[in-house]
């Protein structure tokens, strides 16, 4: 058994993190020492592994608990984990063109800017555009 910092050195989550989804019951809450202390096991640093996998990954905390009971419910079920994949692939896919908008935005606000310029067309450019 370990502590909650050797056990954030060995998952790669931040303690605060740790303690969040034990309170939000993402995690179930850890044994605790005769000082009160939180003490984990392997199979607990493996679980914050993989819920830190999940959110690397970029899926959103909901579908990352839903996965974790998925992995941990003995089904070898594939088709929920697919969907749910499939459902942050087209989210992912939405913010990609989000942000190639953001950025031919940005591209065409700094077109004209000019090193020299005393009055700057962007500045102004945003001034004028009220709600538009």
């Amino acid at each position: 058994m370990i502590a909650i910092g050797e056990a954030s050195r060995q998952s790669g989550v931040g303690i605060e993190t740790i303690r969040y989804y034990e309170r939000e019951g993402i995690v179930p809450k850890p044994e605790r020492a005769a000082n009160n202390r939180r003490l984990y096991s392997l199979h607990d640093v493996g679980r914050l592994r993989f819920l830190r996998k999940c959110r690397d990954l970029g899926f959103p905390l909901a579908d990352t608990k839903t996965l974790l009971d998925l992995s941990e419910g003995g089904s070898d079920d594939c088709q929920p984990v697919k969907e749910l994949a499939e459902i942050h692939i087209t989210n992912v896919r939405d913010k990609i063109g989000e942000l190639r908008r953001l950025e031919a935005a940005l591209s065409e606000l700094t077109a004209n800017c000019d090193s020299g310029n005393v009055s700057c067309p962007m500045l102004s450019k945003l001034r004028t555009a009220h709600g538009q």
